[in-house]
């Protein structure tokens, strides 16, 4: 569990992460010493050539550097093998053979640099097949230590030479002095400052304004807040996510009581039909996708929509005025009228304007259903991805609406920015004044669907009738009070084990928390389950029986960090405190729980059908609550089940089904 520790600092791999890539390096340093060996055997007393005298000592020490490489190799993956994640004790004398082995690196360097020079050297006559693999075994030089260098980059800790304190902001802390408190500032600005230049650097292609910094700013406090507290790497969070996984299926392999409370019994004050929400679902689902323009549409027809949109790009459009920002060759908007099957004329306003916290949208006349449609795109963008992202909480404050409480703060301005442009450019009035009888729905997946619930709560007092559709909107989006004021008037539609509805930061912390707790009693070493899992995750099968309890361990032993370097562990984390109950809401919360907006409609698919008129994969649907979303789920679809495709899909599956059994 805790970071290697060498050469004076932290470092973002553990102790026992050598096992797979130093088994891999051993494998090939195998197969070159035995190559050379026999390069030897066969051209030995055959070096009278010019430069012969060279190659032979070159062999001869390559053959023992290799040779020596290989034995430390051997020693650093069998020591790395040892121990399991959280007790990494069998592996103290691991930094040592490092040390050794990376001391290596430094002859192997001076003789390949000496093999490029003697290959280069035109007064070198020897046979061309001796040549050819002082050649090999240089370029493999070569490859490895460029490798090597970029692995130490990428495991380089910015903070590792800084001594951690793991420190929630919400809990007081008694520090003996003040040179402590300053030092505790230091580490807290330093993580902040690393984790602002590493968005900072992922978002260099976008234009920075004083939006920009204020959101890298936000972002990088989460970041630092969130991983402030375990000294987790990379490999740990996966293995605990595989062991996660499995853990579940075999949880929900077991009969069990339902987890889903059924809203629509005949005493329960839903009075709404949820076969015919699915069919609205699935009929404004349409246009939800088309929001996400040509990208989509490409996406779901990639060998004929560029041949389709060909013909549309030097069409007749709207006026200029009727749309904002860039659509180059008129691909968005024939993307849009591709996917809804609207006409020009059915348009009132469409922008693609796109910032951070200004998303694109259309608002669209829908002759089929009688409404004016308002749809919101969701993330597509590196901006999209900072509104996504800024996830503070604040006020909601409203008019006549005593629920007010709390959003999530980046799609918050994302609202308001729609809400100015359809009020105070006169978008809306425009609309009604063409279909005065019309109602208004709004519409929009994932940020999308998250900025067209709180855009419906802030156009609820001036249009009561409204309706809106969230199609897998982000978990972390609402209070508790407004998330049952919206039950009046919005419906969320979730499919499967989708990340997004799950995705709130008091989720992440549990999340965080299991993790710890599962690796933490796992006696299996990393590798094993590492290999084990990746087997499970391609090719299926029944889920390992890994122990959940380290043998010989005790209650008091678990509630201890376990940790080879103490010295980055001046206090203790909370996580680690988490082990002591079972439950992660003992703790106080560091974030206040944020829902789903609306009444939720939760969509699972069951298992394949063959049946003659019926699609492969079968669908069921029911009314669900808030409850079920309050844990992230680990699986393989937890990313497909949210995109807009497979949601359309799933509508389109069961809103065909109802009408299959109307018409029977």
């Amino acid at each position: 569990m805790p970071g290697l520790v060498v050469f004076g600092r932290r470092w973002a791999i553990g102790s026992d992460d050598f096992v797979l890539p130093g088994a891999f390096e051993l494998f090939v340093r195998l197969v070159w010493w035995i190559g050379i060996l026999v390069l030897y055997a066969v051209h030995k007393g055959q070096f009278s050539c010019p430069g012969g005298g060279l190659l032979h000592s070159y062999l001869l020490v390559l053959i023992v550097l290799l040779a020596s490489i290989i034995c430390a190799l051997s020693a650093l993956v069998y020591i790395s093998m040892q121990g399991t994640i959280s007790n990494p004790g069998p592996r103290k004398s691991l930094p040592k053979v490092l040390y050794t082995r990376l001391l290596l690196y430094v002859p192997e360097f001076i003789w390949a640099v000496l093999g490029a020079v003697w290959v280069s050297d035109s007064s070198v006559h020897c046979e061309k097949t001796v040549i050819n693999a002082i050649i090999w075994t240089v370029i493999a030089s070569w490859v490895i230590i460029v490798f090597t260098i970029v692995g130490v980059v990428i495991v380089f800790d910015p903070l590792g030479g800084k001594k951690t304190f793991y420190l929630t902001d919400g809990v007081s802390r008694n520090l003996e002095s003040s040179q402590s408190g300053q030092l505790l500032y230091n580490v807290k600005s330093t993580a902040t400052r690393v984790w602002e230049q590493r968005i900072r650097l992922l978002c260099c292609c976008i234009v920075q304004d004083d939006d920009h910094r204020v959101a890298f700013t936000s972002i990088a406090e989460l970041f630092r807040s969130y991983f402030s507290d375990t000294d987790l790497v990379p490999s740990d969070i996966a293995a605990g996510l595989i062991l996660l996984h499995q853990e579940q299926d075999k949880m929900e392999s077991c009969p069990k009581e339902p987890e889903e409370v059924l809203c629509h019994s005949p005493s329960s004050l839903v009075t709404d039909n949820l076969d015919m929400e699915l069919e609205n679902a699935a009929h404004y689902m349409l246009f939800a996708a088309a929001a996400y323009g040509w990208p989509y549409y490409i996406y779901t027809n990639p060998f004929t929509a560029l041949c389709k949109l060909k013909g549309d790009c030097c069409g007749n459009r709207p006026t200029d005025s009727d749309i904002t920002g860039s659509d180059r060759h008129n691909f968005h908007f024939g993307s849009i009228l591709k996917i809804t099957g609207l006409q020009y004329r059915d348009f009132i306003h469409i922008s693609f304007h796109n910032k951070i916290y200004e998303i694109p949208f259309f608002v669209a006349l829908d002759h089929k259903k009688e409404a004016i449609v308002v749809a919101v795109r969701g993330t597509l963008s590196f901006e999209d991805i900072l509104t996504d992202l800024s996830a503070d909480c604040e006020d909601l404050t409203l008019e006549d609406v005593l629920e007010n409480g709390f959003v999530h703060k980046g799609i918050t301005q994302a609202a308001t920015y729609i809400y100015r442009k359809l009020i105070n450019d006169g978008i809306l009035n425009q609309a009604f004044t063409i279909a005065p009888e019309y109602k208004l729905v709004i519409v929009g997946h994932s940020l999308g669907g998250g900025t067209a619930s709180i855009l419906a709560i802030m156009l609820r007092n001036s249009f009561p009738t409204l309706k809106c559709y969230a199609f897998s909107p982000p978990g972390g989006l609402l209070s508790k009070s407004l998330a049952d004021y919206t039950k009046h008037f919005i419906v969320s539609v979730i499919v499967g084990k989708d990340l997004v509805a799950r995705l709130s930061m008091p989720n992440m912390e549990d999340l965080k928390r299991r993790i710890v707790r599962i690796v933490a009693n796992c006696n299996r070493p990393k590798y094993q389950i590492l290999l084990r899992g990746c087997w499970y995750e391609v090719f299926g099968g029944d889920p390992d029986d890994f122990p959940t309890e380290l043998d010989g361990r005790n209650e008091n032993a678990l509630s201890q960090p376990l940790l080879a370097e103490e010295s980055l562990m001046v206090h203790r984390s909370p996580s680690y405190s988490a082990l002591e109950d079972e439950s992660p809401l003992n703790s106080p919360p560091q974030y206040p729980h944020l829902y789903l907006p609306g009444k939720i409609i939760h969509i699972v698919e069951e298992s394949s059908s063959r049946r003659f008129c019926s699609s492969d994969t079968k669908y069921t649907a029911r009314w669900s609550n808030e409850t079920v979303f309050s844990s992230i789920l680990i699986s393989p679809k937890m990313i497909t089940d949210h995109m807009p495709d497979v949601v359309l899909k799933a509508l389109n599956s069961l809103s065909q089904e109802h009408g299959a059994c109307l018409s029977c």
